[in-house]
């Protein structure tokens, strides 16, 4: 079995990320479940940026600890067209520090309230970095591209789901297993399983048999 550190104790992506790398011998922890208590400070510009940060603060603790293992990390946000890409790697600060999801869609509502309905295009991204036991980084980015709305709807999801609409309806109308098959996170899983599965292509035939 080989060990992945995924960098974050977000247990519901934890769970996706595992279901993902079912069969290709891969088991994923939490930074928690590997014994890793870590602030990590983004400083990066871009989502990749930002992602290597966190991916190469994990390996050089595992690695202080005479441990080589492949440490997974991913940062991402909404990019607006009508606002330059913005909020973008700031996301989830661009209301300040502390902000609600509810301050965050009122900054985004009203700093879209004059533009058009057909310039109201936008993106969510997710960039996520793989380092190797050896120490060489992979990138993978999954992108799925909307429209941003002129009021809330919708009570699942969090962050700008409940103004981001995909084929008619928000993120945040949809339900959360669709919304998965869809979003920007499960194409750029996506792109990592099918490393494993070249990686550990033997391993995953063997699982299966």
């Amino acid at each position: 079995m080989t060990k992945l550190i995924l960098a974050t104790n977000n247990k519901n992506k934890l769970r996706e990320i595992r279901e993902m790398l079912a069969g290709t011998g891969i088991h994923a922890l939490s930074l928690g479940e590997a014994g890793i208590s870590a602030e990590i400070e983004e400083i990066g510009t871009t989502f990749a940026e930002n992602a290597a940060i966190k991916a190469k603060a994990i390996y050089e603790i595992m690695l202080e600890r005479g441990e080589r293992c492949y440490v997974l990390a991913d940062d991402s946000g909404l990019s607006v067209d009508a606002l330059d890409g913005a909020p973008g790697v700031y996301s989830a600060r661009w209301a300040g520090e502390g902000a609600s999801d509810a301050d965050l869609i009122a900054k985004l509502l009203d700093a879209m309230k004059d533009v058009p309905d057909g310039q109201r295009g936008a993106h969510f991204a997710c960039v996520m970095c793989l380092i190797k036991p050896d120490g060489t980084q992979h990138f993978f980015t999954g992108k799925v591209e909307g429209t941003i709305l002129r009021k809330a709807r919708g009570k699942n999801g969090f962050g700008y789901d409940p103004v981001f609409a995909y084929q008619g309806c928000s993120f945040a109308e949809i339900p959360a297993a669709k919304k998965n098959a869809v979003s920007h996170r499960h194409h750029a899983l996506m792109q990592v399983e099918d490393f494993f599965t070249g990686e550990h292509g033997e391993s995953r035939e063997k699982t299966k048999s």
